[in-house]
């Protein structure tokens, strides 16, 4: 009743649309905070533990809540970390680190096929994530399925920044990527390469379209983007942009400015604030009241491993929510060059999921618009990462796919019909279209002029 009350007073209120935004994430934070399940005495749970265990649960509690506070920075940890070890029994797919500069390594993938697509897929995976959340376990690697399926993955693994590099900007990664797309060109003999750039990465990926649209250069077949946001004013109905204010950046910038970097541990507790229940309440409740160890799980231990931004490019990610530089053309320029995604041609295929609440479906569906309106969208039944971790099998997995031809992404559902099962299956079909003919298989990885430098997952991604 009570919280009832709180959201009836705020749904009433009078309140500009941003503000009532915000409102309703404090107030939702409020109300789960305040939950008598998180209260020991009033977790009817809790109290037969203590009961049935004899009070261990309690000194085990103590224990759970002292380690947190001392290593995790007072949050509840959502992972036993002890129980994974990267390349053992976390991103095990088999491959080679084919190129290295100051800030990227690029991984090459082994085929498993005698033959494959000669156009390579460049995997760009965002800079606030490492890159193996494609490639978690052989049940949902999405390499897996790629190699299994006659394409070529390469992937790249950003360096993990510290203050040293904190004038790395957006342009530096771009043209990073662009020296691991001419590796990848190089290697396979292709013309051109296929791109996907999930989140953040996404818009990295689409700066570097815009980039070479803007030299004149054509080295993509066609571009995917999955959960990202390029007009920055068609997210304004997000939790994240509710809490975006001149004063809220003017405090961010400031944040990365003293320290070199922004700290992905800083962000994940954003993140977590704004889906409390699963991201903090599930663990209090688990690890302080229960007195468990957090759960052993492949997802949580990737979303726990968390990296950092450097300064220069936490402040142009910034900056996009205010120049909305994929719109405005011109208000973006990299190495020289402005960007204007108008010039941007080549075929995209775009993913979005319905219960994502960091990238809303309806702004990814405004990504694909920037595109045309030959772009391909997807509507995934899922959230966030879930969306782009969607193997087939998975039982209760659905799908939208069409043109992105609609102004209205409302009258877009209604338009097309609900496939049951995983977009990857799709996917394949366009990724098939635009990756060229086939080709033999490579006997090795890399070549004379970009060799083999060590086994996958390479070492970036092990820099702390």
């Amino acid at each position: 009743a009570w919280s009832g009350a709180l959201n009836d007073f705020v749904a009433k209120a009078d309140f500009s649309d941003a503000d009532r935004q915000r409102a309703q994430l404090v107030s939702s934070i409020l109300i789960d905070a305040m939950a008598p399940s998180n209260i020991m005495l009033a977790n009817p749970a809790a109290v037969r533990k203590i009961a049935d265990t004899g009070g261990e649960s309690l000194i085990a509690s103590a224990k759970n809540f002292i380690g947190d506070m001392v290593n995790n920075g007072g949050m509840p940890s959502t992972v036993d970390k002890s129980k994974f070890t990267l390349g053992e029994n976390i991103a095990t797919s088999p491959g080679a680190v084919v190129f290295r500069n100051e800030l990227i390594e690029l991984i090459q993938y082994a085929p498993v096929t005698p033959e494959v697509y000669q156009r390579p897929l460049v995997m760009v995976p965002p800079q606030i994530n490492k890159f193996y959340s494609v490639d978690l376990s052989p049940d949902k690697s999405m390499i897996s399925y790629l190699v299994r399926n006659g394409v070529q993955p390469f992937i790249v693994s950003w360096r993990n920044p510290t203050p040293k590099q904190r004038h790395w900007g957006l342009a530096d990664y771009v043209l990073a990527l662009d020296e691991a797309v001419d590796a990848a060109r190089a290697i396979s003999g292709a013309d051109k390469v296929n791109l996907l750039g999930p989140c953040s990465g996404g818009i990295t990926a689409s700066t570097y379209a815009g980039y070479l649209a803007a030299k004149g250069e054509d080295k993509i077949s066609g571009l995917v983007l999955a959960v990202c946001v390029l007009d920055t004013a068609s997210a304004s109905s997000s939790q994240y942009t509710a809490m975006v204010t001149p004063e809220t950046v003017r405090a961010a910038r400031e944040v990365s400015r003293v320290k070199g970097v922004l700290e992905g541990a800083e962000l994940a507790r954003v993140f977590a604030w704004m889906r409390p229940n699963d991201l903090i309440w599930n663990y209090w409740v688990n690890n302080y009241l229960m007195g468990n160890p957090p759960p052993a799980f492949d997802v949580l231990y990737w979303n726990a491993d968390t990296t950092r931004l450097p300064m220069q490019l936490h402040h142009d990610y910034l900056d996009l929510i205010a120049k909305n530089p994929f719109v405005e053309a011109g208000n973006l320029t990299i190495d020289g060059h402005a960007i204007d995604m108008k010039k941007v041609t080549m075929d995209s295929y775009i993913v979005g999921g319905t219960t994502d609440h960091i990238t809303p479906w309806k702004a990814c569906y405004a990504t694909a618009r920037l595109f045309g309106k030959k772009s391909t969208f997807v509507l995934s039944n899922s959230g966030h990462l879930q969306s782009l971790l969607n193997p087939p099998g998975a039982p209760k997995a659905t799908y939208v796919a069409g043109p992105a031809n609609e102004r209205d992404p409302e009258v877009w559902t209604q338009k097309h019909a609900r496939t049951n099962g995983s977009w990857w299956i799709h996917w394949l079909g366009w990724m098939q279209k635009h990756s060229g003919g086939k080709v033999a298989a490579p006997a090795a990885l890399g070549n004379a002029a970009y060799p083999e430098l060590m086994k996958s997952p390479g070492s970036y991604v092990l820099e702390a």
